[in-house]
């Protein structure tokens, strides 16, 4: 097996690349306009044979949150701090 010249290692970018262009990138730069519009939720495999897509899932969300909005409010917990600032069923 033949060695490679550093001079060959080294040089293994394109010609057509512009390596002046390159040093001007910026690590993130549009990662807070790309995550602005984005709520991404992995579904797990059985989940997502019941909810094929987006729209499935919203409206299966939204009756939850209509129901859940109905219910009385003797029967959901609300949780309050106590003096040591833990957290107790009220």
């Amino acid at each position: 097996m033949r060695k490679v010249s550093s001079k060959a290692a080294k040089d293994d970018l394109r010609p057509e690349y512009d390596l002046t262009k390159l040093k001007k990138a910026v690590r993130g730069k549009y990662y807070k306009q790309a995550m602005t519009g984005t709520n991404l939720v992995l579904v797990d495999p059985d989940l997502a044979e019941v909810f094929p897509d987006s729209a499935s899932v919203n409206r299966a969300l939204r009756a939850l949150c209509d129901a859940a909005g109905k219910s009385t409010p003797s029967s959901r917990r609300s949780t309050k701090k106590s003096a040591h600032g833990k957290r107790s069923a009220a």
